[in-house]
């Protein structure tokens, strides 16, 4: 039985599990992931897809691109979890989080790649998300205004943020080495 989820109820995992189409379920509130994002979202993410492969090649890091769900419990209880987010980019050093459905608990980073109907979401709730369940690093990519804002963990909440512009080069807090020019982000237009 396929169903779409009522916008404005609050949900669980188990109705989540029904649903139609791509969902994302932030503290029972149901978040559509369509329509297809633009070609320069897809671009951006694609490069960042990229850079993170490469950089990561001979690390112990997994770097996983939408769509891919990333499952936050309160409970570390991955059975019903809380939440279920589908970040655009997610990097994941521990190979124990990693199952065939997606990644249990927090992502090492997570890179979101603004567009008009998630600009919001994904500067309120899913910040507020990441910081709760310790996601280390949060990067959001601005691609309206060029900018990449890169939010670090201290302490338990992002204290630490970077705002990028552009001609320069995107610095990980979390990876030194880890270095993305911005100029390459936007070079489809």
């Amino acid at each position: 039985m396929v169903s779409n989820p009522d916008e404005k109820k609050i949900h669980t995992y188990q109705d989540w599990l029904t649903w139609d189409g791509t969902w994302e379920l932030i503290d029972g509130k149901a978040y559509n992931m369509s329509p297809a994002p633009t070609s320069l979202h897809q671009f951006i993410v694609g490069e960042l897809h990229f850079a993170l492969r490469t950089f990561f090649q001979n690390r112990s890091c997994f770097v996983f691109v939408a769509p891919f769900d990333v499952f936050f419990s309160e409970s570390e209880e991955y059975e019903s979890p809380d939440h279920v987010i589908q970040p655009d980019l997610s990097v994941v050093c521990s190979k124990d989080q990693i199952s065939k459905n997606g990644c249990k608990g927090a992502p090492t980073i997570i890179i979101e790649v603004l567009s008009p109907s998630t600009a919001l979401k994904d500067f309120n709730e899913k910040f507020n998300l990441y910081q709760k369940y310790g996601v280390q690093e949060y990067w959001i990519v601005d691609p309206g205004n060029r900018t990449v804002h890169v939010y670090s963990l201290q302490d338990g909440s992002y204290q630490v943020r970077h705002l990028y512009a552009e001609q320069e080069t995107i610095q990980s807090i979390a990876f030194k080495d880890l270095q993305v020019p911005m100029n390459r982000l936007f070079s489809l237009e």
